[in-house]
């Protein structure tokens, strides 16, 4: 029942680990949304310069307005576009942790069986029932880790399909805007 010098050893090792694991994959979600912004904002900027330039070369009002209508819709795509990016480092970020405090979750249940068995080995006779209630109340907390578990992952998915419904609509709103006639002045 008593932890060895090395046993000890062996859990900070695993907890070194796991913090280096999860140090790394928050610097890589981190870099992969910075080099996402940088190529974002240069692309707006050149985005912006170009329409000025188009903007200023415009000769009449309906040519404006015809121009501005086109100028949308790339510009609402690359928005769209980035922040489909955005939610994709997010969740993939989150699954990356999830991951590991699922091993984690599971390392911990494994180590407090072990305990809860050691114990009933050296416990005084009759106290098999004791043991026992603290194994279902394990069992039923880890039941409940599970369903809460997979609930979460159930809202992600709802969640996700609702981010693509929501993108898809607001792409085809502004290419039906677009689209509509426009009204010559008299």
């Amino acid at each position: 029942m008593f932890a060895t010098p090395e046993q000890f050893a062996a859990t900070n090792k695993a907890n070194v680990e796991n913090v280096l694991v999860l140090a790394n994959a928050a610097f890589a979600s981190v870099e992969r949304l910075s080099a996402l912004n940088l190529n974002t904002a240069r692309s707006f900027l050149e985005d912006g310069v170009a329409n000025t330039k188009a903007l200023l070369a415009v000769k009449d009002a309906q040519e404006f307005v015809t121009l501005q209508s086109a100028l949308v819709q790339p510009a609402v795509e690359k928005l769209v576009a980035y922040s489909r990016s955005v939610y994709e480092i997010a969740t993939q970020s989150q699954e990356e942790v999830s991951k590991l405090v699922e091993g984690q979750v599971a390392e911990i249940n494994k180590g407090v069986a072990a305990a809860l068995d050691q114990a009933a080995k050296s416990a005084p006779a009759g106290s098999d029932v004791a043991v026992a209630a603290v194994k279902s109340a394990i069992a039923a907390a880890n039941s409940a880790y599970d369903n809460m578990n997979k609930t979460a992952k159930q809202v992600a998915e709802i969640a996700e399909a609702n981010v693509a419904a929501a993108t898809s609509a607001t792409v085809k709103a502004v290419g039906s805007v677009k689209k509509a006639p426009v009204k010559k002045a008299a």
